[in-house]
């Protein structure tokens, strides 16, 4: 008998008895048995602790993030061993490629968040904020990393995305993983993980797989871990009230597979192209992964007038997909993960059938390409009908996981979105039209219910990445039925694995604390022109102050002519009465420009490479003729660049902070935040 082994505490390893026995879903072939009994998970979690928390959060998040790009550079090497292994889950090639590839790029996606964060092993959390009238007590928040361990359990649909869109965000964070998949279909895990370790890029400690059951793991939680889980509502309650969950104040975060919804605008007719547009979104998302997408479209709602010719071409779309053995090229949908999750779908679909009609395929048969109904787990798509949805409670709360959807008529744009409601929370929503009054209506409105809502006309169909696809910059997740929880995200999705503090202080103490020079704290007077420094010599709040110039009235037209920028308020034959200011005033971009003269040192070539632009800028006081100004102009924080090539000039990013000040009583007339490009020494 071939068993799975889990990766447990750097080992790979069997677990006791004959375990839960996996079958090739088109075949119906044995492939393995897993099983997890006997496995000490309170030791587990504790070697996650202290081997893999312990490595990740000395790293900075530059750290992480190269290590994420690596690993996903050394797995894109094996796309043929993992794609290969795909078919046996009834996936297509381009079911597989959402999985595989898709987890893949969550991975250099990830990476690429690096640069949003500090080069430290923590972070700043947005604005700092100033207490005191004499400027010297302030706050502001950090984010570290938590000491525990993220627990993933995952669903059986998306056996390497599910894993890689979580870890790849628990990494850049600085927190180790323990994944649980879903048996079914852990064998494509498996053999992701076998490679993941096998590369060696992840530090000890940083990944284990159970392959089985979950046992008693929940039972060994702490505060500091964070468990997520992907799968059904039912089972994710179940999980989100367990004892030591609760207890502990664990951070909890859930998926649940919902029942999304996609809206024909009733500005769409049949000759417009969002009909088609429509009709293809619909077919894809029923047969995509044979319906077994937590994203999948089950509730599909059209103004009344139109129903039936909608649900006439839907059929028609349907009816051209082929389906059976991925391994042919002809094929379009594959099969289901299994015997027991077809079985499972019949079951839901029958309640469904309490309220609607089938006008659309077979419970009992499915016409198929080299592949045998009766061994593999294949299912006809299954388009239902239910013409009183305000009537009807099942197919608002009834999910079949498969490819299922019912079709619903609605009134106008206001039944569209109470119905889009009654499915009590979505991971996503859609709605096709090229009204913009439409769209706004049903996005301000809907929002409340659905965690993503996509609108789709011809303008932007062919770049749509579609219902479906959850990118990772934006937040995947839903209200109410849907789990309450938010992953991904971007920046968004790393902080959930982070623990924020506030920090009160001195500025000169926070400035040493988070070495990012804050407003207010002491500079460190540097008597060589920091422009002459490679960008390791720079020093966080080195700091110099320049000579002094008076603005003239001549300084001023000349701008003006040179810019064109003749705004009345810079011209001195003004009625000033009524306006904000006295007299004829300096251009804000003058005094910006000035303050780079005064500031620059580039007589002769430094290891300054050029400027990278301005984060920041305001003019904070009316700067009139005869003022006198000077910079105090202070080393902010350092951000480190990558090579792109070989031959590429070693160097990172400088922030600095930009004072401009009237020398008169030292007011601050404008502050900025300036980047420079910075070659370093070696």
């Amino acid at each position: 008998m071939n068993m799975l082994e889990n990766y447990i505490s750097e080992k790979w390893m069997l677990g006791d008895g004959e375990g839960q026995s996996l079958y090739n879903a088109v075949t119906g072939d044995y492939i393995a048995s897993a099983s997890s009994k006997g496995i000490d998970f309170e030791a587990a979690l504790e070697y996650a602790r202290s081997n893999g928390n312990a490595a990740l959060r000395k790293m900075t998040f530059h750290e992480r993030g190269r290590m994420l790009k690596a690993l996903a550079l050394h797995l894109r090497n094996h796309l043929e061993k993992f794609y290969a292994i795909s078919y046996q889950t009834g996936a297509t090639k381009a079911d597989s490629w959402i999985d595989i590839e898709g987890g893949i790029g969550n991975l250099f996606a990830n990476a690429s968040l690096r640069k949003k964060f500090q080069d430290e092993t923590f972070c700043i959390d947005g604005e700092s904020h100033n207490f005191g009238k004499n400027n010297s007590f302030m706050g502001t928040h950090i984010l570290t990393p938590k000491e525990g361990v993220a627990i993933h359990i995952n669903a059986f649909n998306f056996p390497v995305w599910g894993m890689l869109e979580k870890c790849a965000v628990n990494w850049l964070a600085g927190m180790p993983a323990i994944v649980k998949p879903a048996t079914v279909t852990s064998y494509l895990t498996q053999a992701v993980v076998k490679e993941i370790i096998a590369s060696n890029i992840l530090p000890k400690g940083a990944l284990q797989l159970v392959c089985g059951s979950a046992g008693d793991l929940l039972n060994y939680v702490t505060a500091q871990d964070v468990v997520t889980f992907t799968g059904s509502a039912t089972t994710g309650l179940l999980l989100k009230s367990y004892p030591k969950i609760v207890s502990e104040s664990v951070s909890f975060n859930m998926e649940a597979d919902s029942l999304n919804c996609i809206v024909l605008g009733n500005d769409v007719t049949p000759e417009m192209p969002e009909w088609d547009i429509f009709i293809k979104e619909v077919r894809k998302e029923m047969t995509a992964k044979a319906g077994q997408k937590c994203t999948a479209i089950r509730r599909i709602f059209v103004p009344e007038n139109k129903i039936e010719s909608v649900w006439k071409s839907i059929t028609a779309s349907l009816s051209q997909v082929a389906i059976g053995d991925p391994l042919n090229e002809k094929v379009r949908m594959g099969s289901l993960a299994g015997q027991d999750q077809r079985k499972e779908v019949k079951s839901q679909v029958q309640k469904l059938l309490a309220s609607s009609q089938l006008i659309y395929g077979s419970l009992d048969s499915v016409s198929l390409i080299d592949a045998d109904e009766k061994k593999g787990a294949f299912l006809s798509p299954l388009l239902l009908l239910n013409e009183k949805p305000f009537e009807s409670n099942e197919v608002h709360s009834v999910e079949a996981f498969g490819p299922v959807s019912t079709i619903m008529p609605y009134k106008n744009i206001d039944e569209a979105i109470e119905l889009s409601k009654k499915g009590k929370g979505s991971l996503c929503s859609s709605i096709v039209t090229a009204d913009n009054k439409i769209a706004k209506q049903y996005v301000l409105e809907a929002a409340t219910h659905h965690g993503r809502i996509l609108v789709l006309n011809n303008e932007c169909a062919k770049e749509s990445t579609g219902h479906g696809s959850p990118l990772p910059l934006l937040v995947h997740g839903g209200p109410g039925r849907a789990g309450g929880g938010e992953e991904m995200g971007g920046v968004r999705g790393v902080k959930h694995y982070l623990q924020r503090t506030a920090i009160q202080g001195s500025p000169t103490m926070i400035t040493n604390i988070t070495n990012v020079f804050q407003p207010n704290a002491k500079g460190k007077i540097s008597e060589k022109h920091p422009f002459k420094k490679y960008f390791e010599e720079l020093e966080i709040g080195e700091q110099i102050i320049t000579k002094k110039r008076i603005i003239t009235s001549e300084d001023i037209d000349r701008f003006a002519d040179l810019s064109g920028d003749h705004f009345y308020a810079h011209k001195e034959t003004t009625d000033f009465a009524g306006t904000m200011f006295e007299q004829k005033v300096a251009h804000g971009y003058f005094i910006m420009s000035i303050a780079a003269g005064l500031f620059v040192e580039g007589y002769e070539k430094n290891p300054v490479l050029l400027n990278y632009g301005i984060d920041e800028l305001r003019f904070t006081k009316p700067v009139y003729p005869g003022t006198e100004i000077h910079i105090r102009f202070t080393c902010k924080e350092k951000l480190p660049s990558d090579k792109k090539e070989e031959t590429d000039i070693d160097k990172g990013i400088v922030k600095w902070f930009v004072e401009m000040l009237d020398c008169s009583n030292e007011p601050i007339v404008g502050v900025a935040t300036i980047l420079t490009m910075v070659q370093r020494k070696v």
